[in-house]
């Protein structure tokens, strides 16, 4: 066990606000991409009755709006903000003399543990646990040089995901014919499809025993994804790209790097913006296939880059919303705006967790029986209100508590006592950076 002078949680004076601030704006991106995909039960039904919930124009706008500026951009911030903070722990353990291993095997050990209490017992879409299982292998980078670390960043983006998606889309053919392949295929689809089915079903239950163990069942039958190593590997590359931002400190120090964040929201928001344009013209044309996406047996070759091309969009929209969000923040006006979120990114894990709980309640069949039954633009507005409260109640949780309830769990786990939680009083408090 490490000396408390040597390691140990990161005071408020350390903090750099505009991270925090950041973290709470993807946060926001986050909920709303669980809120309209997830939570609301739309991933879950057949084709039709998701389509009828966008039948409206209005609600056709939000979803095509949705699509290009918030789907998958945000937990691609997220997880960039991920990597930047290993760096920064890492530089911060290293001038103390420490060595950030033995800590942050831990601190990803107890988030490997609330991932999965949160996946199997309140909602299937946990994040927490993959996070917690990429970051062991983002410690096998932390000595390597920034070459060595882009150089992965672009194998993992672009080399293992197109390689392994050849892989799953020719492979089966190879080996066993495309007939039986096709038939293979359809036959995981009806099962994944039944498997849907009786989720949303559970979560249409007025039991919450019965809701829940749907999603431990969900969750169970999720694992096998063969989808999943590619999803892996992204993560990780996300995160390596984030390391080398820290390592370069682009973050705490803007305005000597400005010109290369101008350079990034315009590389940035141009390339990500061009691929979310051509991803959401195909996906249009989709709708007019009878059946709808997934009618096919098989996908045509060109689609098996495609995923590849989005994540690479997905990664330049993320960067692009950093750069411009940085900049931003160095202005006094924006910075009084933007630094509403700031103690939402300071307990950005509670607020997370709340968001399950909250949302469950809200759609699940037991609270106010949502699911399934909220169009587009009604889903955006109840993740907004929710949200709102959040932010005051982060705000009114953090003048009097050092950490939000379950970031002080998480670092009495990781440290093996407990943390000073309540703050002290104003008259013996000591100045705020």
């Amino acid at each position: 066990m490490p000396e408390p002078s040597s390691v140990g949680p990161v005071e408020v004076s350390e903090r750099v606000h505009l991270l925090d601030a950041l973290r709470g704006f993807a946060l926001l991106g986050v909920f709303l991409s669980n809120s309209l995909s997830w939570f609301s039960g739309r991933s879950l039904l057949p084709h039709e009755q998701a389509q009828a919930l966008v039948a409206a124009p209005l609600e056709k706008w939000v979803g095509q709006l949705y699509a290009f500026f918030v789907d998958q951009k945000f937990i691609t911030l997220f997880s960039l903000l991920f990597g930047l903070g290993f760096a920064l722990q890492m530089t911060r353990a290293e001038g103390r003399g420490a060595s950030i291993v033995p800590v942050y095997r831990r601190r990803l050990g107890v988030l490997l543990g609330l991932g999965l209490v949160h996946m199997f017992a309140v909602w299937v879409g946990d994040i927490l646990s993959t996070y917690a299982l990429v970051g062991f292998a983002l410690l096998l980078f932390r000595q390597r040089s920034d070459r060595t670390v882009l150089t992965w960043v672009a194998v993992l983006f672009v080399v293992l995901p197109l390689t392994l998606s050849i892989a799953q889309r020719y492979g089966p053919e190879l080996l066993h014919g495309k007939e039986a392949a096709e038939q293979a295929a359809r036959a995981t689809r009806e099962v994944e499809a039944a498997h849907r089915t009786a989720f949303f079903t559970g979560l249409s239950s007025d039991s919450v025993l019965t809701s829940q163990k749907a999603n431990a069942l969900f969750a169970w039958q999720s694992l096998p994804n063969p989808g999943r190593p590619i999803w892996l590997c992204i993560i990780l590359g996300r995160f390596l790209l984030g390391l080398w931002a820290g390592r370069q400190r682009l973050m705490e120090d803007v305005e000597r790097h400005r010109k290369l964040f101008v350079r990034v929201v315009a590389w940035g928001l141009g390339v990500g913006g061009a691929i979310a344009t051509l991803s959401l013209v195909l996906y249009l044309k989709k709708q007019g296939v009878p059946g709808g996406p997934g009618a096919q047996a098989s996908p045509p070759a060109w689609m098996v880059g495609m995923r590849t091309l989005r994540e690479v969009g997905y990664l330049f929209m993320g960067c692009g919303y950093a750069a411009a969000f940085a900049l931003l923040f160095q202005k006094e006006r924006w910075r009084k705006a933007l630094g509403v979120l700031t103690p939402v990114g300071r307990m950005a894990l509670t607020l997370y967790l709340m968001q399950s709980l909250l949302s469950i309640g809200l759609y699940d069949g037991w609270g106010l029986g949502l699911v399934g039954h909220t169009p587009p633009s009604r889903t955006v507005l109840l993740c907004l209100g929710v949200f709102a409260a959040q932010v005051a109640f982060s705000h009114w949780w953090l003048k009097r508590f050092h950490f939000g309830p379950v970031e002080w769990l998480w670092r009495s786990l990781t440290y093996g006592r407990a943390q000073p939680m309540r703050l002290a009083p104003a008259r013996q408090a000591r100045p705020a950076h």
